[in-house]
């Protein structure tokens, strides 16, 4: 295994982003203040304290909100093109310093500085989608039953979007959120993951020189630090119509309670559980191309990591020697290091989560086919750095029904047809990204089918892992049922309103109903 290096200056990435004070225990980010509780950021590359933010008090809160408010009345009336023109403002701005706020997301999440620059390349495209979209934000014409009528819809903003973010995507899927909300007319509260918080001050800080630019309000764009207690502010706030959450399922089961008490809406991305089916018909090394990359990109940490196998019997074995032999070609270290292929995870809790999988794995009956364990040694001093797993598993242990965040990849033997792997991935409690390995027409086209695949995400000859903005990102059952991103996802920022005109000089009333006076 190659040993991790630093080849960048961590201060200099910081002072580009506007971070340089950070390490002072203030926040230079908008709409953040200081004071006593603070939070700090630790590097899982390396272990060392990046920087401190301060915790948003409920009375920093109460400021926010009345900021955001206020701001909302104004940015409601910018017509849909102008805001546009913002959005493609901060787009370029993070063309700019897309080098730098990528080293700072690979630095503190600990994710590959290739996904990293990627996932400031989702920010620019969700950018451009919603530039386009300030000029389609229509509604529809229908014809009345009345004559002298025309009726139409059209769309509103909502107000106040609440924004609470993961670690494993610090920025992209705010950008997700905030873009399509802001061309909608919104404006946003953003609580970014407790682990990764300057990645939040420094998007903040970059949005903030756009909106200060074109002299306006400051609260379209808002940020918060903390844990669920602070999260707990937006979901239990009256004045936030959408909270748009994504972590796990328990977080997303408390953050749909709260909302759905007080009668607001929720999006919510929650957990997956996704699996590949390779039948037969596959092709072998695209299967372990997409396996490999679902498996172990963001160490095992994204959503749509692939963490179950379903291999038919006729190919087991020769897909399992492919993918263990693609195993032994890994390097894990610094995700700086752009020779690496795994970096570390996010913190010491996910490595005893990963842990205490592999035990479980094995004590249910499972067999290790590709040994774990935590890295040791100064090139991996943070205590962060795993091994990725591969274990022989059945379809029904308690291990394989559970997400776990980390690199563990189970291979399940499936026999018969296509439809006996369906049922397989379908039982899971999960519903998020799914795929399929297969030449054959008709194995695509059944897995694509109601009869097919219950994820809201289903490939064919392309793993799990990766989703384009253009197409509606999200999943079903446990994962949440949300969408996020790119097709008519604007919809779920804005309330519909249903319009009718008379333009006679009667009353008719609907359903040929006679009321006269």
């Amino acid at each position: 295994m190659k040993e991790p290096s630093t080849h960048f200056d961590i201060d200099k990435t910081l002072k580009h982003l506007g971070l340089k004070d950070i390490n002072e225990g203030t926040s230079p980010g908008l709409h953040t203040f200081p004071g006593k509780d603070i939070l700090e950021s630790y590097s899982p590359v390396d272990g060392k304290l990046i920087g401190k933010v301060t915790i948003t008090t409920k009375a920093d809160y109460e400021k926010v909100m009345d900021a955001a408010t206020k701001a909302f009345i104004i940015w409601r009336t910018v017509p849909a093109p102008k805001r546009g023109d913002i959005i493609r403002q901060f787009g370029d701005k993070l063309r700019k310093k897309k080098v730098d706020l990528g080293t700072l997301i690979s630095y503190e999440m600990g994710k590959s500085l290739q996904e990293g620059l990627g996932e400031v390349q989702e920010m620019i495209d969700i950018c451009d989608f919603a530039v386009g979209l300030s000029r389609q934000l229509h509604g529809l014409t229908m014809h009345s039953e009345r004559p002298g009528h025309r009726m139409y819809e059209q769309y509103h903003p909502l107000g106040v979007v609440g924004i609470i973010s993961a670690f494993n995507f610090p920025v992209a899927v705010w950008a997700w959120n905030t873009t399509l909300a802001w061309v909608c007319g919104d404006v946003c509260i953003w609580k970014p993951s407790e682990k990764a918080p300057l990645c939040g001050v420094a998007c903040q800080n970059i949005i903030s020189e756009v909106l200060a630019e074109n002299n306006l309000p400051e609260g379209i764009s808002n940020l918060i630090n903390g844990d669920y207690e602070v999260g707990g502010f937006m979901t239990k706030d009256n004045r936030i119509p959408l909270i748009s959450a994504t972590g796990s399922t328990r977080m997303g089961k408390i953050v749909a309670q709260e909302v759905a008490a007080r009668l607001g809406k929720s999006l919510l991305e929650l957990g997956g559980n996704n699996a590949i089916i390779v039948t037969p018909d596959a092709d072998i090394k695209m299967t372990v191309i997409g396996a490999v990359f679902g498996a172990v990109g963001t160490a095992g940490q994204r959503c749509t990591s692939t963490r179950r196998l379903i291999i038919h019997e006729d190919i087991y074995d020769k897909v399992k020697s492919a993918i263990v032999d693609a195993y032994k070609q890994l390097r894990i270290g610094n995700p700086l290091d752009e020779t690496n292929h795994v970096g570390p995870l996010i913190d010491k809790d996910a490595v005893n989560m990963y842990l205490n999988a592999l035990k479980q794995v094995v004590e249910e009956g499972g067999n290790m086919v590709v040994e774990g364990g935590v890295l040791s040694g100064e090139a991996y001093k943070s205590g962060c750095y795993v091994k990725p797993a591969i274990a022989e598993a059945k379809p029904e242990f308690k291990i394989v029904q559970h997400e776990t965040f980390a690199p563990i990849l189970y291979l399940l033997k499936y026999t018969g047809s296509v439809e006996n792997a369906i049922e397989i991935q379908n039982n899971v409690a999960q519903g998020l990204s799914s795929a399929i390995m297969t030449n054959n027409l008709r194995e695509a086209e059944l897995f694509l089918s109601v009869q097919g695949s219950d994820c809201g995400i289903a490939n064919v000859n392309i793993g799990t892992s990766g989703a384009e903005i253009g197409g509606a990102f999200g999943g079903e059952k446990e994962t949440g049922g949300g969408r996020e991103s790119g097709s008519d996802v604007w919809k779920v920022y804005m309330r519909r309103q249903t319009n009718t005109i008379n333009y006679t000089t009667e009353v008719p009333l609907a359903q040929g109903i006679k009321f006269d006076l």
